[in-house]
Order: structure tokens, then C-alpha cells, then sequence
């Protein structure tokens, strides 16, 4: 029995440790945001997998960004880059913005900015 009660007491003073040693780390598991030319390349790929999608015109494809811009929209920080495509007749629909979170996630593409 001592051997058994002396393998739990050890057990439990390593748990205890193990908490203290993680009860002062603070760090975000949240993907770090990316820098403008990361963001270039996702909103590119979004381009392209609207284009994939029959979202968008074939016309579309190896356009590149003429800006890409962090913009804060109802209180939360965004990329928005913005492509433009002479080739589009139509011209409200020559310039397409595409909206990342800073992190490179996709949130929308659109015509209007908005």
C-alpha cells in the first residue's frame, strides 16, 4: 500500500505543477494577421476560385490587385483590395473589391465597395 499511496501523492505534486507552470501563460491561439503582400496573394486566390466557380468572368483571371489596404468597416479591421478589369463592358463592374479578415480569411467580393 505505501508504494501505491506514494505513486498518487507523486502523481498529484506533478499535476500541480504542471497548472502552476501553465496558470502564467498567455498567448492568442488566433492565426497572427498577415502583412500587404500575403494579402495580395489571398486575394488573388479568391479571384481565382471565383473565376473557378462561375462567379466571375474568365476576363478576370491574372489581374492584379491595383490596391490592397487595411480599412476598418463597422468597427473591425479588414484587407480590402481592389482589382480592376477594363475589359468588363459594363462599367459599374470593372472594379471588384475583395474583403479579407486580416488573417486571409474570405468574406466577400463585391462591385460596390460596400
Amino acid at each position: 500500500m505505501p508504494a501505491k499511496t506514494l505513486l498518487f501523492g507523486l502523481f498529484l505534486s506533478l499535476c500541480s505543477v504542471i497548472a502552476m507552470a501553465g496558470s502564467d501563460h498567455h498567448h492568442s491561439h488566433a492565426p497572427a494577421p498577415l502583412h500587404q503582400a500575403a494579402a495580395t496573394t489571398k486575394a488573388i486566390e479568391v479571384v481565382t476560385a471565383l473565376i473557378k466557380n462561375n462567379k466571375l468572368d474568365e476576363s478576370w483571371r491574372n489581374t492584379k490587385p491595383s490596391s490592397v489596404e487595411k480599412k476598418v468597416y463597422e468597427g473591425t479591421a479588414e484587407w480590402m483590395a481592389i482589382f480592376v478589369n477594363e475589359k468588363i463592358a459594363d462599367a459599374d463592374k470593372q472594379k471588384l473589391y475583395v474583403f479579407l479578415t486580416l488573417d486571409g480569411n474570405y468574406i466577400a467580393a463585391n462591385f460596390t465597395g460596400d
